[in-house]
């Protein structure tokens, strides 16, 4: 199927060309969530995991062929990664409903995974151990974790009907209720992520535009990580924090630092002798202020951190003298909670 938004992205080579199969309840708004995402190309919907052959739409809605509504989502894995489609999955669905969707009922809205491989199994099943970690639902989690099964398009009317029928769909994605779910079980986790940890998984993310970046950040957040302000010393959030957990980009969550690391440099700023995580630090020459500096940024939401600076002690002899205010400290007692479990060994000595 060629879509308007499709047609206008480069063709990746065959060989970045990936797929990824989930149920998740209409096909029409997964179709609409997954096309939003930066590296997809398109996705289409259909019907998969039943027992009847070519099934039309009239019979899948009987609720007797077994199979689900679903999307088969075409990507480009140099652009995005099958773990950012899982986060995406996860946060547009209510995983804890057996019987459908919203006011979807019926098994063929049921919600799955469909894995076409070992690797793709082997990530379903580790999203859903952590967001069960998390304890973000307050019911227990059916979603299913399925091998993928034959797939089959949905006839023409239903695919990209979001586009189609934008009238249509739009009044039936409001009167779900969709969004109101979404926005209570998510407002109190907004910063959670399934694999912080793993590089693959930042490709894919898109910073929010300015007016969004102003409305979930402070001021002061927004002027240091968007317009390169510096924050007074001995008069910010962590300069004098010696709890032990890590430190994340306040925009993108991408883990940075942690207090395993961090040291009383006498600036009045939070200085670190290496990063958590180095690929995800990104280093510019800076000559402003009449001096020539190395200016700090983070790699996927390209926040102005701070500097670094080669007057640290041992082992590294660095400085990375950072802002409180383009960090989100992370306790290691909250870290399962908030997605980032994948370091709590780091504080288990």
């Amino acid at each position: 199927m060629t879509t308007e938004a499709s047609s206008a992205r480069p063709t990746p080579a065959p060989e970045h060309i990936a797929e990824a199969v989930f149920a998740g309840g209409c096909f029409w708004c997964m179709e609409a969530v997954f096309e939003a995402v930066p590296g997809v190309i398109e996705a289409v919907s259909g019907y998969t995991g039943g027992h009847v052959p070519n099934p039309s739409y009239e019979q899948v809605s009987t609720g007797t062929t077994g199979h689900f509504e679903a999307v088969v989502v075409r990507y480009d894995d140099t652009q995005t990664s099958y773990e950012w489609l899982l986060e995406v999955f996860w946060k547009h669905i209510d995983p804890t409903d057996p019987g459908g969707q919203f006011y979807d009922r019926g098994s063929q809205y049921r919600t799955a995974i469909f894995y076409r491989d070992e690797h793709q199994r082997a990530l379903a099943e580790a999203s859903l151990q952590r967001l069960e970690a998390a304890q973000i639902f307050p019911r227990p989690i059916v979603t299913q974790i399925l091998p993928a099964a034959p797939f089959y398009p949905a006839e023409g009317y239903h695919q990209d009907y979001y586009r189609t029928h934008p009238d249509r769909y739009r009044a039936y994605h409001l009167a779900s209720g969709k969004d109101d779910f979404f926005a209570q079980v998510w407002a109190a986790h907004r910063h959670f992520r399934l694999f912080p940890e793993r590089q693959a998984y930042w490709r894919g993310y898109r910073k929010p535009p300015a007016d969004r970046l102003r409305a979930l950040l402070s001021p002061l957040a927004y002027a240091v990580t968007q317009e390169n302000a510096t924050e007074p010393p001995f008069d910010n959030a962590y300069w004098n924090n010696h709890e032990a957990g890590i430190y994340v980009d306040v925009v993108s969550g991408e883990p940075l630092f942690s207090s395993t690391h961090k040291y009383d440099s006498g600036s009045g700023w939070p200085s670190f002798t290496m990063p958590l995580e180095a690929a995800n630090i990104v280093t510019r020459q800076d000559v402003s202020m009449g001096m020539v500096r190395t200016e700090v940024r983070s790699r996927h939401a390209d926040s102005h951190l701070g500097h670094r600076f080669a007057d640290g002690p041992p082992p590294t002899g660095i400085r990375y003298c950072i802002n409180s205010a383009a960090l989100r400290f992370i306790p290691a007692t909250a870290l399962e909670e908030e997605g980032y479990g994948a370091y709590a060994d780091l504080f288990h000595k």
